[in-house]
């Protein structure tokens, strides 16, 4: 049975999958920091982190606790921070093991447990002395850490151990949820740019939610976080964890194409871009697919040369002229989702 650990009121680890981002900005900028963490509250996360590298940062935290989303602070190195962040406020504190002493864990630890703030045991291949450790190497660092602050007389941690490697991050999952049922924050660590870095995240983040392995993502990208927000969500709906949105298939196109497929489907991805409803809408360009297709989701259409069939429920309603099939379909959908 998996532990359920409560981040201000948000729980981790109950079934549901919280997504998080971290701000990119000084965190004692205080203006800056609060304006990016309303954006990724407002984009979709359910938690935002914030670096504290120093105690400036650390006491800026104060001015962030009133923003409606818990703030997680992400501690490296000195341990002093950490423990002015947890007095100013902070919901959640981010550890590295690997890269502050016994002695400073053991103090973040006990003020931790004295303000019932949650620990995360953050795991970077990175920031590991080790030479080459392997996934088994890392899922046993996060295992044997979670075990010290236990002896310590402290158990709400969530665990994680990132790497940039898509293959390595996975394994090193899948070996850390075989030792523990502590809830586990997942993603890919400096993934890299926005095109590579999507795709390395959508790799392992999905693999191990398919895996059932995960109950935080964050998804690690160069440039501006509220993108993965957006990314993350989508990872979700790919990986069938989210299923209350307008999931519009389509088929790829050939010379038996005879609608403008990718426009259809484009815009309809627009137009129910805000509905949380489960609903299936398939844009076919010929009859080969395209009845079984439309025949199987909510609401589709066959292109035809000139005339299209258009599908509710598994059976054909009606047929219409080609440059009608946008609007008839977001009919359909509109009409349905009342």
């Amino acid at each position: 049975m998996k532990k359920i650990i409560y981040v201000r009121d948000l729980p981790i680890g109950n079934g549901d999958i919280t997504i998080q981002s971290m701000t990119n900005t000084c965190t004692y900028d205080i203006e800056s920091t609060k304006n990016q963490i309303l954006a990724l509250k407002n984009a979709g996360a359910d938690l935002v982190r914030v670096s504290v590298p120093d105690d400036e940062s650390a006491k800026a935290i104060k001015e962030f606790t009133n923003l409606g989303i818990p703030i997680i602070g992400d501690c490296h190195f000195g341990h002093k921070p950490a423990l002015l962040a947890i007095e100013n406020g902070i919901d959640k504190i981010r550890i590295n093991p690997t890269n502050m002493t016994k002695e400073g864990v053991r103090e973040v630890v006990l003020l931790a447990k004295q303000y019932n703030v949650p620990i995360r045991v953050g795991v970077n291949r990175g920031a590991v002395k080790q030479t080459n450790p392997t996934a088994k190497d890392l899922a046993n660092i996060a295992y044997d850490t979670a075990k010290i602050i236990e002896d310590i007389g402290y158990d709400k941690l969530i665990l994680a151990v990132k790497t940039s490697d898509v293959s390595q991050t996975i394994r090193a999952y899948r070996e850390l949820n075989k030792l523990c049922d502590y809830p586990m924050h997942i993603g890919l660590t400096e993934a890299g740019t926005i095109n590579m870095g999507i795709m390395k995240s959508a790799i392992a983040i999905g693999s191990l939610l398919n895996d059932n392995i995960g109950d935080t993502i964050r998804v690690s990208l160069a440039g501006d976080p509220v993108q993965e927000i957006y990314t993350a969500k989508k990872i979700l709906r790919c990986a069938g964890v989210d299923k209350n949105f307008v999931n519009v298939i389509a088929c790829p196109t050939c010379a038996r194409t005879n609608i403008a497929v990718n426009d259809i489907a484009t815009e309809l991805e627009k137009r129910t871009s805000n509905i949380t409803f489960p609903l299936k809408v398939a844009v076919m360009g010929c009859v080969v697919n395209g009845i079984g297709e439309s025949r199987d989701a909510d609401f589709g259409v066959a292109g035809g040369k000139e005339i299209s069939t258009i599908f509710a429920k598994g059976k054909q309603i009606k047929q219409v002229k080609n440059d009608k099939i946008l609007d008839e379909l977001m009919s359909l959908v509109e009409e349905y989702t009342k």
